[in-house]
């Protein structure tokens, strides 16, 4: 725990970690949002041959799930 090696895969851990439970997150509301201003009838005069993606990030109960499982991996392997 006292490498450089073991610091450097800690902070890009958090930074994975902060990406799919914060920006992706936010990114899926978004989609899920203008899906739904594109529904509306009258709204909009523009046709829309798919969807935007709406399941991009994580919640943060499955980020910190994750982090739980990637830690007894890492002592038991």
């Amino acid at each position: 725990m006292d490498s450089a090696i073991f610091a450097l895969a800690f902070i890009v851990a958090f930074v994975v970690m902060y990406d799919a439970c914060g920006v992706r997150r936010a990114a899926g509301k978004q989609a899920a949002l203008l899906n739904k201003l594109i529904e509306t009838p009258g709204l909009t005069g523009m046709q829309v041959s798919e969807k935007l993606v709406e399941v991009l990030g994580h919640t943060p109960v499955q980020v910190f799930v994750g982090a739980i499982i990637g830690v007894v991996v890492g002592v038991v392997v």
